[in-house]
Formats: C-alpha cells, structure tokens, sequence
C-alpha cells in the first residue's frame, strides 16, 4: 500500500473513534427501519388515555413483582425478569401484547424493544423495560442500547416507551438477594437523543487463526 492510501486509512480510522453524539433516536429508528417515532401529545385524546393506562400498567406489574420479588445475585440482573412481568400485566388488562416479530416474522427477544402492544385506539406501542436505583439514576452510566440489525424489530410506525422501575433489595441471602420495586417512571422517547461509540471486533476463526498461535499444547 502507498503511503497517500494508508494516510487515508488513518485519517478514516480516526474519524471512527470520533463518537457522534446527540443523534435523535426517532432520526435513528426512521433510517434503520422506515417507519416513524410518533410522538406522544398531551393534546391527543387517544394518548391521554394511553397514558392512563400504561400508569395502571407500571402499577400492576410492580404489585405483581413485589409478591414474590426476584430473586438474583446482583441489582443489574433483576432487569432481566421485569419483561414477563409487564408483559403478564398488559394481558391481563385486556391487551394484544407480545414479544415483537422481525421484520422477517420472526419472534425475538433480543434486542431494542421487549414488548408491543395495542392500544384501545387499535394503534401499535412498543415498550422497552428498564430498572434503576437511586445510586445510577442521576449517573451518566450508559442504560440504554439499540444495534442496527438487517432483521429488525421495528416494523411500524409507533410510540416508543419505557417503562422502568426503582430496584430496592429487601433481603440478602448467602448466594442471592430478593430484590422489589420502590417506584416507576414511564418514559416517551420521541425527544430522546441517542450517542454511537464505534469499536472494532473479530471472530474466533480470525482470533485463533494458524498465522496468529505463536504456540499450544495440553496442560500436562
């Protein structure tokens, strides 16, 4: 290679390591998918009366984990287990909800966002589930992630919500803890500004490749 191709390369490089910063999230999901973030209005009837909804929502899923708790080594794992639960307090009010299908029709989990639902209006939602506690809530921790994906799980126009609950641990075993909810906020992302942080990545056939081991052999 010639020293003006590599000059580029690094000038490209560089450029890469630069994180972009402030992207709006609905610009984001409008690229990646072609469908739209609606946002939510104060003015709208239909969304005043989703909102009521979604706070007996927050309501009933946190009265639902505090039954029993959730019982987990660490605060962050509780995250994990809170989808089934709002997820069980969306049917149980009477909603179509479910995990959200690709845009191939296939049901996934993972990834941005957990949940979709309908509303009384007949509109779709989508619903991200979150936790906190009053150490990181006021923190610039990274809390929220969305990867590109050539199958992606947005496939319709839509509000984009979460809803997140404050994580108390009530209990400290030897091996887990049991872990309830103090408190909720729901959250509308269509003013949400969203930040890219590149890095750069390989495989195991690249990783452990001939022309890398420089040697191997048993544990004897």
């Amino acid at each position: 290679m010639n020293s003006e191709y590599i000059g580029k390369l690094e000038s490209v490089i560089k450029q890469m390591l630069t994180p972009l910063k402030g992207i709006p999230f609905s610009l984001v999901i409008e690229t990646l998918s072609g469908n739209k973030v609606i946002p939510f209005s104060n003015s709208n009837p239909d969304d005043i009366i989703l909102l009521d909804d979604l706070i007996k929502i927050a309501n009933l899923s946190g009265q639902l984990i505090n039954r029993k708790g959730i019982e987990k080594k660490r605060a962050n794992e509780v995250g994990n287990e809170i989808e089934s639960y709002v997820l069980l307090a969306l049917k149980h009010s009477g909603f179509t909800a479910d995990i959200p299908r690709t845009s191939s029709g296939k049901m996934k989990s993972v990834g941005y966002p957990d949940i979709y639902f309908i509303d009384n209006s007949g509109r779709i939602n989508y619903l991200e589930c979150k936790t906190f506690n009053d150490t990181n809530i006021n923190t610039t921790l990274r809390s929220f992630y969305l990867s590109p994906s050539e199958d992606f799980k947005i496939t319709k126009n839509a509000h984009h919500f979460v809803i997140s609950y404050e994580i108390i641990e009530i209990r400290r075993n030897k091996d887990t803890n049991l872990y309830n909810c103090k408190s909720w906020k729901l959250l509308s992302l269509d003013n949400l500004d969203v930040d890219v942080k590149y890095e750069f990545n390989s495989n195991n056939q690249k990783l452990y490749s001939k022309e890398l081991i420089l040697a191997e052999g048993p544990i004897r």
